[in-house]
């Protein structure tokens, strides 16, 4: 019998765009997952210096994005527990619950470059089966030197087969405040909840 297959998709997700959606069922697609988590993080603590949208908008966004795909599934493996949230430490929590799964960690390009900041790095990947990477245009990966901080982190890394797209939740709420053109970027319903709630204004 084959080994469930668990995605492990952690972030703010402010605002959740088709960025996420596309990283997301490429991994599925191309490792086979059983299932994919969305691990909704309440507060970063990369970001403790940031505004960030209120947990249950950021919640309601993403379960609207996925409610239509049964492999994805929101997480609230980092929401019913208290801080600060290192992924090392959900990914712990998760193993523990499903000791015989395997576990896929999925990353954005940024995340990889700064995973020598990370809390625990090196504990991180050796406790994940592969790290899925999705790249945007024109991104480049010093792996050597990555490779020289985080013995190990090349044979797990793995980078997602997909059209690329330059998007960042960052720019996006950049361009909501500004009343840019931003309706394509997000799913229908993100588009909908963002505008209905007057979200990411005069930031």
């Amino acid at each position: 019998m084959s080994k469930t297959k668990i995605g492990f998709f952690g972030g703010t997700f402010d605002p959740p765009h088709i960025g996420h959606l596309i990283l997301a069922s490429e991994a599925a697609h191309q490792f086979g997952l059983t299932r994919l988590l969305w691990v909704l993080n309440p507060d970063p603590p990369h970001k403790q210096d940031q505004p960030i949208t209120p947990l249950p908008h950021r919640l309601e966004m993403v379960q609207r994005m996925i409610s239509d795909n049964p492999i994805f599934e929101l997480s609230r493996l980092e929401i019913d527990r208290p801080g600060p949230h290192y992924t090392i430490n959900t990914i712990r929590h998760l193993a523990r619950q499903q000791p015989d799964a395997e576990i896929f960690l999925l990353i954005g390009g940024d995340s990889l470059r700064d995973l020598p900041t990370w809390h625990l790095n090196s504990e991180l990947v050796t406790a994940v089966s592969k790290i899925s990477v999705m790249r945007r245009p024109g991104d480049f990966f010093d792996m050597p030197a990555l490779e020289s901080q985080i013995p190990g982190l090349t044979d797990k890394v793995t980078f997602i087969d997909a059209l690329l797209l330059n998007l960042s939740s960052r720019e996006l709420r950049r361009r909501v405040s500004e009343g840019a053109q931003f309706r394509y970027y997000v799913h229908p319903s993100v588009y909908e909840y963002i505008e209905s709630n007057h979200l990411y204004r005069g930031k």
